[in-house]
């Protein structure tokens, strides 16, 4: 039951104010202030969020890539990377097995896709990687490892908009086997040994000029027309 609340209000008679008593259950009453609250609320985040881009305006130096994120856009970027995850992602399992030939497969998909924003090692030191906005994330740190497997493996297949991630999903040459195992090689990105960093180096793409370069120099170890063919090195 909901019992009644007398309260006073007046009205308008011919002119006058006249002071009238009424009675409103008190449930009705309660609900409308939790309604009050609720927009009392509301409309203090937006004010929140509207000083927050008031703030970022002031302090931006336009929309350059080139500029260092600040702490306050690193926190918004991470929230968003949170958001962008479907509902039922985090639960997932990662169905492909750990082994060294899952790592295997899963290490030289990394060097020819992912190693030219996020490096072999996973540390995001690339030339492509440290001009994106934000910046590729160093992979083997706790922001990354303490994701699940299923949160790691949506983004690889869908990507985070307006961060520079693709989605991989439905690409040519890639289907959902090939992010799980990815999941499996970034979980070992802070395992990594110098030689798999070293083998994953030959299997990283390559331009014209540097595929010319490896050639003369392996026809140079085999003694062929050294004299005719000098090497030129290339400087990156």
């Amino acid at each position: 039951m909901c019992d009644a609340v007398t309260h006073l209000e007046y009205t308008s008679v011919n002119g006058d104010l006249e002071q009238i008593c009424c009675f409103r259950p008190r449930c009705m009453i309660e609900g409308l202030n939790r309604i009050g609250y609720f927009m009392l609320g509301a409309v203090a985040v937006g004010a929140a969020a509207s000083a927050a881009t008031a703030l970022f305006i002031v302090n931006a130096h336009g929309f350059s890539a080139s500029q260092q994120p600040s702490s306050v856009e690193r926190w918004v970027a991470r929230r968003a990377r949170s958001a962008a995850l479907a509902s039922d992602a985090r639960a997932r399992a990662n169905p492909v097995p750990d082994s060294p030939e899952v790592l295997a497969q899963g290490r030289g998909h990394w060097a020819d896709h992912c190693a030219i924003c996020h490096g072999n090692d996973g540390a995001g030191d690339t030339p492509m990687g440290k001009r994106t906005y934000p910046p590729a994330p160093d992979m083997r740190q706790p922001e990354t490892q303490q994701m699940t497997d299923g949160e790691l493996f949506y983004i690889i297949q869908n990507g985070i908009r307006l961060s520079g991630m693709p989605a991989w999903g439905g690409g040519p040459g890639h289907d959902e086997e090939d992010s799980w195992k990815l999941v499996r090689f970034i979980r070992h990105l802070p395992q990594l040994s110098a030689e798999e960093k070293k083998e994953m180096q030959k299997l990283n793409p390559k331009s014209p000029d540097e595929l010319k370069e490896e050639e003369e120099e392996e026809r140079f170890l085999r003694g062929e027309n050294s004299n005719d063919h000098p090497i030129e090195h290339h400087h990156h």
